[in-house]
């Protein structure tokens, strides 16, 4: 897990910043050749996204940035024998911070939306492949994300609504001394 936050060259009309180049994460150690792009939009506060993961061969790292407003990212390692197999990390991304969450293959994604309108853009290592995808429940107990969502009712799709507990969980990835 790695939290990028590429700079911003500024002027009176707005900003630029590169937010991905090859040549530079890989002289960061970052050797990841991304195949596809995505882009959400999430109209409401307190709209959950998962946790969801693709299982090999499809597995997926993702860079998550949010394009415009403010969400609360969240990546749950579900590597078998890693030492923080079952742990969350989670880190805000918004368009003022302008961060960048890097998460490997073998851990589960979610995020809940903070401000209306926002919108997530994500690269991804491998294509979609919706005969391996997965999912956890993005209120487990057992995980114990702390959503800070305080009041808010979450909104959920059927299908993350209906995701299963990470107790009992057979996860598809093992630690193979990779990236945590």
């Amino acid at each position: 897990m790695r939290v990028i936050t590429p700079p911003r060259f500024g002027d009176a009309r707005g900003f630029f910043a590169e937010t991905y180049s090859h040549a530079k994460f890989a002289a960061q150690g970052i050797l990841l050749d991304f195949v596809q792009d995505n882009h959400s939009l999430s109209a409401q506060i307190g709209t959950v996204r998962g946790l969801h993961f693709q299982a090999p061969p499809h597995a997926q790292a993702k860079l998550v940035r949010c394009g415009r407003g403010v969400l609360f990212d969240v990546a749950v390692d579900i590597r078998r024998g890693s030492p923080t197999y079952g742990k969350w990390f989670g880190c805000e991304l918004s368009f003022e911070n302008g961060r960048q969450l890097l998460i490997p293959a073998g851990f589960a994604h979610g995020f809940v939306t903070r401000a209306p309108d926002t919108e997530i853009i994500y690269k991804c290592s491998d294509l979609y492949a919706p005969q391996t995808e997965g999912a956890l429940r993005w209120d487990d107990p057992d995980i114990g994300i702390d959503w800070a969502m305080g009041d808010l009712d979450p909104i959920l799709s059927p299908k993350d609504a209906a995701a299963p507990v990470f107790d009992g969980f057979a996860s598809p990835f093992a630690d193979e001394g990779g990236a945590s």
